[in-house]
């Protein structure tokens, strides 16, 4: 199925989706996913893999060049994020905090994951879909080594970012037919990944 096809269903899902591949070769594309990874990785809720996706199966061989922005975008977002937790503390840091957590506890929570896994508990975060902007956050409030922070941005968030892209730019022909065949199930499955991982937090001891 062409992304043209894909475009003709009268499915939101689906017309976002090909207006979103149709950007792989307008520099505007690679703009909008510096931007996504940045504010992703400091207050905004939706992750980068979504568009680097679909960047990644409309122009295969930039799979590198679209990582390498996204990963850039997620590690100076990241540092914002610090930036946010250290200086804005009680306006912005802890509201956002709780936006995961409407108990209030999301503070002593990640305290509890940094006291039993510090640097490698920020390096799962930035691989897995727990929300990162949580850890950038908390780092800040903590006062947490902001050269361990941009380390396991680099390293964590490179890993994801760099194995999503090549794995598009190694299967793409195959899995796009079945990806753009199954959009919305797809689209439901992502969601998930990204509650469940609103959920790991909540759980975080």
């Amino acid at each position: 199925m062409t992304t043209e096809a894909v475009a003709k269903k009268p499915n939101i899902i689906r017309r976002l989706y090909a207006w979103t591949v149709s950007w792989a070769d307008h520099p505007a594309g690679t703009w909008a996913l510096f931007f996504i990874a940045f504010i992703e990785s400091s207050f905004f809720p939706i992750p980068p893999d979504i568009l680097l996706l679909a960047l990644c199966f409309g122009a295969r061989e930039k799979w590198l060049k679209y990582a390498l922005v996204c990963t850039a975008g997620s590690v100076l977002g990241g540092i914002a994020g610090w930036g946010i937790g250290y200086g804005l503390r009680d306006t912005v840091a802890i509201p956002i905090l709780n936006l995961f957590d409407a108990s209030g506890h999301t503070q002593e929570k990640i305290q509890g994951w940094y006291d039993a896994y510090g640097f490698w508990g920020i390096l799962i975060a930035a691989i897995t879909p727990i929300p990162y902007k949580v850890f950038t956050i908390f780092s800040g409030m903590a006062n947490y080594s902001l050269p361990l922070l941009i380390g396991a941005s680099v390293i964590g968030r490179g890993f994801r970012f760099f194995l999503v892209a090549g794995l598009i730019r190694i299967f793409g022909n195959r899995v796009r037919p079945f990806i753009e065949r199954h959009l919305e199930l797809c689209f439901i499955a992502g969601t998930l990944l990204l509650i469940g991982g609103i959920v790991v937090l909540k759980f975080l001891r």
